[in-house]
């Protein structure tokens, strides 16, 4: 979604987003209700 373009071309779009459209950056795409929510007790990069 980003395209190509000539040299350091910008975004074009209000956010970045992923090749299938999905917000970029940050934007978290877990289920919120997930079910094995309660073995997740730390992010995997935290140390």
């Amino acid at each position: 979604p980003h395209g190509g373009g000539e040299g350091k071309s910008p975004i074009g779009r209000p956010s970045p987003v992923t090749p299938w459209g999905k917000p970029a950056l940050g934007y978290k795409t877990r289920n919120k209700n997930a079910r094995t929510d309660k073995f997740i007790v730390k992010r995997r990069n935290a140390k």
